[in-house]
Parts: C-alpha cells; sequence; structure tokens
C-alpha cells in the first residue's frame, strides 16, 4: 500500500474497503456481523461525520446553523435538543424521528417569526406532539434525522448532541453511549471527529475530553507515539471551541479579545494532555446572525449609528433596556429586542461601530461580523484538520470498527485479517501525523522556533497541499518541490539520529522525514505525452 503524504488516505480507503471485503466473505453466515460490516463498506463512502459535543447550553446548536449557514437546528431549549440530531444533505427538507426499534415517524417544522417578519431568534421548532409511527403503536423518540439542502452538509455529516451535564443522567447518557468507548455501543464510531465546545474548562470537560481521546490513538493493544493505551473506537480528530465567546466579555466591544486570552488558557491546561488538536474562540450567536443578516436588520443598525455614542451606550447596558418601549430611539422597541435576541449586546456594539467605521451596505457588515466573529478562523482549522483528511479520519473509523468486529468473532478465517487491521491503525502515516499534531500542544520539542514551525508545516499543520507542507508559493515549479523535499528528508532523518535525542524527538523527526518522503513520492516528474502527429489533409 502506498501512504499518501499528502494527507489524503492515498490507498488506505482501497485497501480498508478490500478488508471489509475479505471479512465478509468469512463471516457473512452471521447476518448481524454482516450489517455492522457493510455498514463500514458505506461509511467509506459517505461525508465525513463531525460531531458537536459539550455542556448543556455550550450553543452546539447556534454553531451548527453558522456553520451551514442556514437556520436549519432549533436552538431554544425544546425537547429536540435532549435527543442526538443527525443533519445530512438533502434534496428536499424533512425531519425524521427514530425510536430505538427503527420505526419512524415525520416530524412537523414550525418556523417562528420576529419582528416585521424578520426571521425569529430561536429560529425552527421541530414539534413533536403529534407524530404519525410508521407502526401500529406509538414509540418514544431515539434521535431525530434532518435532511436539507446544504453544500456543507454534502460535504460534511454533522451530529448534534445533547448536554453532558444535563440534570437528566439519560439525556447525558445518550452523547457518551455515542461517543465516548467502553460501553455496549455500536461496533462502528458514529462520528469520525468531534467539535467539542467550552464554556468553561471544569472537571466535566476534561473527563469527557479524556474519555473521547481513550479511543483515539490507534489499535488495540499497543501503544502509539503519544504512549497512551489505544483502544477500538473514539474519533481520531478533536477540535475544542471556546462557544459564546462573545458573553466572556459581558458583551463589551473587546469581548473576542478577552475570549481570545480565555482560549489560549483553555488551550494552555488542554495541552498537558493532548486532549484537543486546537481551541478556538467562536462567537456563535453573531457568527449565525452575520450569515443570515437581512436589509431590513442592517438598515436598523445604520440608524442607531446615527444617534450620539453617549446615548446608545446607556441604552445598551442591558438587553431588556435596549428593547424598552419608553427609549427615544430611532428603531422601533419590538425591532430593537429582535436585534438584541439574533446578534447579541456585542453584535449590536460590534455593527454600529463597523457602520460609524465606514461599512456600507448589508453584504459588507455581513462579511465584516462573521470574520470578527471567530467563524472563519474555525472553517480554516475544521479545512486543514478535518476536511482536508477526511479519508484519514472515516478509513480510522472503519479500521476501528472492523477491528472491534474481528476481535468479537473468532475462530474463523478472518483471525488472518487482525494483525493486518492494527498494523494499518498503528503504522498509516496520515494517523501517526495526527496523533502527533496532537502531542505538539502538549509537549514541547527542543527546536528553533524556526525549525518548530517547519516540522508543524511538514506534518500538515497548516495543509495538507505540497507546496503548504513545504513552506513554497503556490505556484512552485516541480523540480525546486522536490528539492526542498529532499533537503527536509535528509534534515530531519539527520536530527532523529542526535545522539542526545529521546525517543518522542527521534520519533517526531522520522515522522517529518516520512512526511517529506511522500512529498517526494507524490512529486514525481509526470509522464511526457508526445504531440499527436499532424497530417495533413
Amino acid at each position: 500500500m502506498r501512504d499518501d503524504a499528502s494527507g489524503v488516505g492515498y490507498g488506505l480507503v482501497p485497501e480498508t474497503r478490500g478488508l471489509v471485503t475479505a471479512a465478509r466473505r468469512s463471516l457473512g453466515d452471521r447476518p448481524r456481523v454482516r450489517a455492522q460490516l457493510d455498514e463500514c463498506a458505506r461509511r467509506l463512502d459517505e461525508p465525513l461525520r463531525v460531531a458537536l459535543a459539550g455542556q448543556l447550553k455550550a450553543g452546539k446548536s447556534t454553531l451548527l446553523n453558522a456553520l451551514v449557514g442556514q437556520d436549519i437546528a432549533p436552538t431554544d431549549a425544546t425537547e429536540c435538543t435532549r435527543l442526538v440530531t443527525w443533519y445530512r444533505n438533502g434534496t428536499a427538507p424533512r425531519v425524521t424521528a427514530y425510536s430505538a426499534d427503527g420505526a419512524r415517524a415525520d416530524v412537523v417544522v414550525r418556523r417562528g417569526r420576529g419582528a416585521e417578519g424578520l426571521p425569529g431568534a430561536h429560529g425552527l421548532t421541530f414539534d413533536l406532539s403529534a407524530l404519525r409511527w410508521n407502526s401500529p403503536t406509538p414509540r418514544e423518540v431515539d434521535q431525530l434525522s434532518v435532511e436539507w439542502p446544504s453544500a456543507e452538509l454534502a460535504q460534511t455529516i454533522i451530529i448534534d448532541t445533547p448536554g453532558i451535564s444535563s440534570l437528566s443522567r439519560e439525556v447525558s447518557a445518550r452523547t457518551s453511549r455515542l461517543l465516548t468507548p467502553g460501553g455496549p455501543g455500536p461496533a462502528l464510531p458514529p462520528a469520525d471527529a468531534v467539535l467539542y465546545l467550552l464554556r468553561r474548562l471544569d472537571t466535566a470537560d476534561i473527563d469527557f475530553l479524556e474519555r473521547i481521546g481513550a479511543g483515539s490513538a490507534g489499535s488495540a493493544g499497543s501503544t502509539g507515539i503519544s504512549g497512551a493505551p489505544q483502544g477500538f473506537s473514539g474519533p481520531l480528530g478533536v477540535i475544542g471551541v471556546v462557544s459564546r465567546a462573545d458573553e466572556i466579555g459581558a458583551g463589551r466591544i473587546d469581548a473576542l479579545h478577552s475570549a481570545r486570552d480565555v482560549a489560549s488558557r483553555f488551550a494552555t491546561e488542554l495541552e498537558r494532555t493532548g486532549l484537543c488538536q486546537s481551541v478556538i474562540p467562536v462567537a456563535g450567536l453573531l457568527a449565525f446572525a452575520a450569515a443570515t443578516l437581512r436589509q431590513r436588520e442592517y438598515d436598523a443598525f445604520e440608524a442607531l449609528a446615527s444617534i450620539p455614542v453617549d446615548d446608545l451606550t446607556a441604552a445598551l447596558l442591558s438587553a431588556d433596556r435596549f428593547a424598552h418601549p419608553d427609549l427615544p430611539l430611532p428603531v422601533p422597541a419590538e425591532l430593537r429586542a429582535h436585534l438584541a435576541a439574533r446578534f447579541g449586546l456585542f453584535g449590536i456594539r460590534l455593527a454600529v461601530t463597523l457602520i460609524r467605521l465606514g461599512v456600507r451596505g448589508s453584504q459588507a457588515l455581513s462579511a465584516e461580523l462573521t470574520d470578527r466573529s471567530g467563524l472563519d478562523e474555525l472553517r480554516t482549522v475544521l479545512d486543514v484538520q478535518f476536511a482536508q483528511r477526511a479519508d484519514d479520519l472515516k478509513a480510522h473509523s472503519a479500521l476501528t470498527a472492523l477491528a472491534r468486529i474481528l476481535t468479537a468473532n473468532t475462530g474463523t478465517a478472518a483471525d488472518a485479517l487482525l494483525p493486518r487491521v492494527r498494523t494499518l491503525l498503528a503504522d498509516v502515516h496520515g494517523f501517526a501525523e495526527l496523533r502527533l499534531l496532537a502531542r505538539l500542544r502538549s509537549d514541547e520539542l527542543p527546536l528553533p522556533a524556526e525549525d518548530l514551525a517547519e516540522l508543524h508545516r511538514l506534518i500538515g499543520g497548516t495543509g495538507v497541499a505540497p507546496t503548504l507542507r513545504l513552506g513554497l508559493p503556490s505556484h512552485t515549479d516541480l523540480a525546486t518541490q522536490r528539492a526542498a523535499a529532499l533537503a527536509a528528508v535528509q534534515k530531519w532523518r539527520s536530527r532523529s539520529r542526535h545522539p542526545l535525542a529521546d525517543q518522542f524527538f527521534a520519533n517526531a523527526c522520522l515522522t517529518a522525514a516520512r512526511s517529506a518522503e511522500g512529498l517526494l513520492d507524490i512529486l514525481h516528474e509526470p509522464p511526457t505525452t508526445p504531440f499527436a502527429r499532424i497530417t495533413p489533409r
């Protein structure tokens, strides 16, 4: 098998599919196992699955709406937020409830309205009060499936989970069963990667992240570069999000600067265990409102920008005061209440400030607010860590499931497949890069800052394209890229043999060298195709 250092699992998905097919031939006489293996094969062709997790009221549904750019997830505290909900791309909007035994029922969707016909603050509501099941007797809803036309969902399936700190143990247990190993859950890990939302960093967050990470280090019965025990399940990629970042600074105009300081402290704490690959501050409410900004809302902000600064500052002391009908402001009280619910006080202050600084038009304001919300930075991290490594992450989930299935069904010819599955989980270079990226956040290498940045870049920390890994302009010619890759191989192999290098340092240098070798492999000279002979007529 050829292991592609570009981060895309070149050859890994076909080999994984081949192992699943071989297991099906040996275990196909067991219906339950065959169904699990069929699901493994289907997952390799599906979009990447990313779960949103975190404590109660962390802002998961709001962030989901912001990422998708549409109002598709209920954000008010209803029964829906207590259920695991799957969001997939579909040809038409449809919401379906499923019971534990597979019975299903269509769900009525209601859309709330705000002031002057604008979208309501809580958007959609899924009405579970009058379900019509496709079975003789009513059932209890186990999970929801939302199909919605969306370019984002065509690339990524998003799983919204209940808060882990819910007062109901059963509600919290739904998320635990879905994401953490060790329980009698499905053989195939439901999520390939996780966005974990943090409002604060307490024992419950650390404990849950540790349980997610307990099964994400690689193959069973061995240890990887992190030295941590490795289990059969658990997503390989985890990114932390300091959600509701605008609330950290009490809605002040500099709230996101405060949130960045908090994110940095959270990252420092998490670096001790390497539980998150990145920690990003995001004002989810502002991000979603900016993505769906309407002209009437922009007009309201423009009107507010025309009043004296001191008068608006006094009005924005609280949301209730801002929406009070007795305030002499050039925006109706109902519309002010709508703005407060949709944008928050931070969003209102920021929008008005930007207009005063010269931002004109709803599209320009939407772009500025989105950029300042932290959503663009999060999208970039998601692209580098998840989207560009989608095949690696999906193959890891499938191989993890296959290892569990083979271990649970011994005594057949399929036993011979398990060593290869374990080898792939332990040795596939894309997995090693992801583990090293996580480890670099918890352990410092004795390297100059410039060399440390080069190593981080070479193993895909800033993107997986060859020029990004090599730190070269995108238009660099092939010969220059090959020369840079060869120099990197020589440099990092030499560093790995330093007599004072400990095992982690040596392994990190060898990982970088292997990444560079992979680049040499894919940067081979393209075959020369001679021009077709032109025969005159």
